[in-house]
């Protein structure tokens, strides 16, 4: 096979911190180059400078047999390389089309003058969405899609011109199963037709689906690169992280205590959770388990006051709690890590620091946080004190937290929410992204809060973890509780006919909502 790209030697430091040391890299015409590694490996660096986001401060670039020192993003696509990264760049205010076709708009001449061939763009889009299987108009407006289908976007524009080297950043993490399918036929398509692509991924289960190769970065330096048939997810793992990661966090039977946390007959104003009533025990982690689109996120959002309700009563350690917004949430001590880390999950101009201390000042303030008081010293304090607590890799709190990789952001909302030593915590897909080195920390962190007398609540499409983790799951389906299982008692076939209503076809079908994948090992 042709080699497409070759990257030799590639180093690149920032500030107080070394990203990547020495790095050599390759992809052929017609593989798929798996690129793996913790979060804070060097993986999307590595990326950023083959697409030219970044600058190497050394090493050289050798695309289709030309030389490059480094690149700027218009020359990298000039060569042919499209990037889908992990964190969406959708404009939601655009329609799909526009989103395709956004700095590369189709004319035609009209009297001699240049214009918008917006039929050409609407039939291309058309033909680009059913080929991925979209079933959306190209005018449609991206606002209104779910992340998935937003995703699925993301996929369209790369495909959309023919791009010779793509690069896959997570492309599965909010995909259902169906769609993920879908996507690995779009992959084997792209093969035939001697494309080169290279396929970021912490779904160790996946790369035997579609990998040819698989490169292990660790550190910012190069592990070793193999053939996939020739490697298990265990030796994976081993050159990963270096160690064996723990399969299970609930093997302790919790014994209930008082109920720290009750939800009574909550129903939300636009019917998408009806009725519904659960309790969260002392010491225990509470699972939700359902399909995409049962529900699950949509009641976490109304117990935090995100949404309105019609009716229901929320109750904290037995006295009731008013919650008409997410500032009467955090005053009462919940706090919600929601699913889409970039979008709700932090403020993309604040630091580190800023970040990690808002949650605090919003919990101990008053006037609704009218007078905006800040206390360097108790930032700095703060701050440091998670970044040792959770292993948050920077080099320095002051950073801003865009420059992080995805598993340290979600570790510094991790931080947000931890130091503001709250009541209940509630994790919504809290380890969409994330490679299994910092999922074994995040579970034992979780595990911890829990025997803290902490109530923690988790929302996750993927049931080995739920079931690894939890000690009690409820499993959601259209918009109300199915099934409540005690762990002992909880298997994959159990929660799916819950979620499916039992029958058959559902369950065969099941696999179209849920994100399975195997446990981590």
């Amino acid at each position: 096979m042709q080699t497409l790209i070759e990257m030799k030697n590639i180093r690149k430091e920032f500030p107080g911190v070394l990203a990547l040391n020495d790095v050599s890299f390759d992809v052929r015409g017609g593989e798929v180059h798996v690129l793996c590694g913790e979060n804070g490996a060097g993986k999307s660096t590595l990326m950023k400078i083959l697409s030219g986001v970044y600058q190497p401060s050394a090493g050289q670039i050798i695309i289709n047999g030309k030389e490059y020192h480094s690149l700027t993003p218009r020359e990298s696509s000039a060569a042919g390389i499209g990037i889908i990264y992990q964190e969406l760049s959708v404009i939601n205010e655009l329609s799909i089309c526009e989103n395709i076709f956004m700095g590369r708009l189709k004319e035609k001449k009209i009297l001699g003058v240049n214009v918008v061939d917006t039929k050409y763009m609407r039939s291309r889009t058309a033909e680009l969405l059913d080929r991925i299987g979209l079933r959306r108009r190209p005018e449609t407006v991206v606002g209104s899609l779910s992340i998935s289908e937003k995703q699925m976007v993301e996929i369209a524009k790369t495909v959309a011109f023919d791009a010779r080297v793509i690069i896959m950043d997570e492309p599965t993490s909010s995909l259902t199963e169906t769609e993920v399918e879908k996507l690995f036929e779009i992959i084997r398509q792209m093969q035939k037709e001697d494309r080169g692509l290279i396929y970021i991924s912490h779904r160790l289960s996946e790369l035997k689906k579609v990998g040819n190769r698989v490169t292990v970065l660790k550190d910012g330096s190069h592990v070793g690169t193999k053939n996939v048939e020739d490697v298990t997810e265990d030796d994976l793992i081993t050159m990963m992280v270096g160690r064996s990661i723990q399969e299970r966090f609930n093997t302790v039977p919790v014994m209930p205590g008082s109920p720290i946390f009750e939800v009574k007959n909550l129903t939300r104003r636009d019917k998408k959770v009806r009725d519904v009533s659960f309790d969260l025990y002392e010491g225990e982690i509470l699972g939700f388990s359902g399909l995409v689109g049962a529900g699950r996120s949509e009641l976490m959002n109304a117990v935090y006051g995100a949404e309105k309700i019609e009716s229901g009563e929320v109750y904290i350690w037995g006295k009731r709690a008013v919650i008409k917004n997410t500032y009467d949430a955090v005053k009462n001590g919940i706090a919600l890590l929601t699913e889409n880390r970039r979008e709700t999950g932090f403020l993309k101009n604040f630091s580190i620091r800023g970040n990690i201390s808002i949650a605090s000042y919003l919990k101990a303030s008053h006037l609704g946080g009218l007078l905006g008081l800040v206390n360097n010293s108790f930032e700095k304090k703060l701050s440091e004190e998670q970044k040792d607590a959770l292993n948050i890799k920077c080099a320095t709190v002051d950073q801003n937290i865009t420059s992080l990789s995805g598993g340290n952001q979600q570790k510094v909302i991790l931080g947000k929410w931890v130091a503001s030593k709250p009541g209940i915590i509630i994790f919504d897909e809290p380890t969409k992204g994330i490679d299994v080195g910092t999922k074994s920390e995040i579970y034992r962190l979780l595990r911890s809060l829990a025997s803290a007398k902490i109530g923690v609540i988790m929302v996750s499409s993927e049931l080995p973890e739920l079931l690894a983790l939890c000690d009690r799951i409820i499993v959601f389906a259209n918009g109300q509780v199915s099934a409540v299982f005690p762990i002992a008692e909880a298997t994959e076939e159990k929660l799916l006919r819950a979620a499916t209503g039992g029958e058959p076809s559902a369950l065969r079908e099941a696999a179209a909502g849920f994100k399975n994948k195997e446990a981590v090992k």
